[in-house]
């Protein structure tokens, strides 16, 4: 072998890989060092049995983790060649990574690596300021870079028939006692490194709302703070909806947010219509599109939302028993 990564460039990585999203901040990932490569493992522990069956929740998650770690990889000079699910013995594998030839950044790396620490999910009212054109192309841009694109969901009527959908689809969930008890439970009241803080949760949905809110922490919003009458909602597609569609989806899936991100735009993210299947085919009719939707976004202006806490990057580690 020529060349490969070392415990010292997994680690830097890998700081920057657990800052990605993940549904009720499971952080469902582990990263490994084997044979000079990097690997990015499902970890099953982390899975959501109601809210996740499928496993897509975490594919996706570690999908965004993988792009984070393609970027601090490109953005210390030894960017990475990619193989997605590369052990077919080995399902949980999600992506191997190899050096490739070493390389300055580019500068739009640079502005993506920068955006990591800063991007987290703001579950608040944001303001009726109109994301800009140019801004809008650039995200569409981001999504096709992956191998994936963004439909946005424009106009009040386009707008209201998808707010059906997913306020639809939050009411088959939330009749479930054992995705409510899940929800709970990675609702923190107390500090902890993974789950949401209940600061961070957001306002209760109220019956004006156009879009539906997972309620974390049971926060209230004061009188007159509604949430904006007409969002930009984005769609998210992929070609289809395979594991390896997943994967490919959370990559674009980052990109799209560090790009909202470096532009200082704020976003949430809505999962409830994906996470119901005839909810996520009622929504790909209504798109008329070709693919399979993957995640939701609501995307605008706002105050600074609030970061999640993260686990220690020696604790998502598996490292050589000769390199403890």
């Amino acid at each position: 072998m020529d060349a490969a990564y070392t415990v010292e460039q997994l680690r830097a990585a890998a700081a920057d890989a657990v800052r990605a999203p993940s549904l009720h901040n499971t952080q469902p990932w582990r990263f490994r060092l084997h044979e000079g490569g990097i690997e990015v493992v499902v970890d099953q522990a982390r899975r959501l049995p109601a809210s996740d069956p499928s496993g897509w929740g975490a594919r996706i998650a570690c999908g965004a983790a993988l792009y984070n770690l393609r970027l601090a990889l490109a953005a210390a000079g030894t960017p990475a060649s990619v193989r997605l699910r590369p052990y077919p013995g080995e399902p949980d594998v999600v992506a191997r990574l190899v050096p490739d030839l070493p390389r300055r950044p580019t500068p739009a790396e640079r502005s993506l690596h920068a955006a990591i620490p800063h991007r987290f999910s703001n579950r608040r009212p944001f303001w009726p300021d109109p994301v800009p054109a140019d801004v809008r192309w650039q995200l569409g841009e981001a999504a096709r870079a992956e191998q994936c694109w963004l439909e946005l969901v424009i106009g009040t009527s386009a707008v209201s028939a998808f707010g059906e959908i997913a306020r639809s689809a939050h009411r088959v969930l939330d009749r479930d006692p054992a995705y409510r008890a899940e929800r709970a439970e990675w609702t923190r009241a107390e500090p902890a490194p993974d789950g949401v803080p209940a600061a961070s949760g957001g306002p209760q949905s109220e019956p004006q709302d156009l879009l539906p809110q997972r309620g974390f922490g049971n926060l209230h919003r004061a009188p007159g703070r509604d949430f904006e009458p007409e969002p930009l909602v984005a769609v998210l597609i992929a070609a289809g909806n395979t594991a390896t569609d997943q994967i490919v989806a959370g990559q674009a899936l980052q990109r799209v947010l560090l790009t909202a991100t470096d532009a200082d735009l704020a976003v949430s993210m809505l999962s409830q219509p994906i996470e119901v299947p005839s909810a996520r085919e009622q929504l790909r009719l209504s798109l008329g599109r070709f693919g399979t939707p993957q995640m939701v976004m609501r995307i605008g202006f706002g105050q600074p939302g609030r970061p999640t806490p993260r686990r220690m990057v020696d604790d998502v580690l598996d490292l050589p028993v000769s390199q403890l």
